[in-house]
């Protein structure tokens, strides 16, 4: 018996545990790789796999973390992020990861800020309380650009270096334990044996 996993789904669910792991461990407020994974996963990966992509990671993470009341702001900024990074598809990765970090970091701060501001509890539902929220969250714009262009040069950067691996399929093997033969090896297919 014989199951093939696409290596794009390995790639996804890698970035998934991730990102999981980066975003419950202790780290520098907003200074986490969703942005830069829903970004990536944006730009390179099939529109599916993209857009549950940081949905994975922030639902697991925030049952983990704990849930907030600005979730739908929160969730669908990383939405926006991964739909912004549709739009840098086809550019090269010297435009597209510093200008897919500024886009993700704004559109992050303006979404997720905004439903800070209609929560209503820390700031008045009033024009000068929405220019208030975001120029408090000012900080937090700062780090977050900082993290989705680390992020975003890691992510980019290494799958432009590892990008020919990922054509094909994993073949994994679950009967009798068989040595690569001739037609697996010009299938260019990887053989995972066991």
């Amino acid at each position: 018996m014989e199951i093939r996993i696409s290596k794009t789904t390995v790639l996804a669910l890698a970035l998934v545990v991730i990102g999981i792991a980066l975003r419950v461990i202790p780290h520098t407020a907003n200074f986490a790789p969703v942005g830069a994974i829903a970004l990536f996963a944006g730009a390179i990966l099939a529109w599916r796999t993209a857009l549950w992509l940081p949905l994975a990671i922030m639902v697991v993470s925030d049952l983990i973390i704990g849930l907030h009341p600005i979730i739908a702001f929160t969730w669908g900024g990383f939405l926006l992020v991964t739909v912004f990074g549709m739009l840098l598809r086809n550019r090269p990765n010297l435009v597209r990861v510093p200008l897919g970090a500024i886009g993700a970091a704004l559109i992050f701060f303006l979404v997720s800020n905004l439903g800070v501001w209609l929560e209503g509890k820390m700031y008045p539902l009033t024009w000068q309380g929405l220019v208030d929220c975001y120029t408090m969250a000012l900080p937090f714009l700062r780090t977050s650009f900082i993290a989705d262009l680390s992020y975003s040069a890691l992510l980019f950067g290494l799958y432009a270096l590892v990008e020919p691996a990922f054509r094909g399929q994993f073949v994994v093997h679950y009967a009798q334990r068989q040595g690569l033969n001739k037609e697996t090896r010009a299938s260019g297919r990887l053989h995972l044996g066991g």
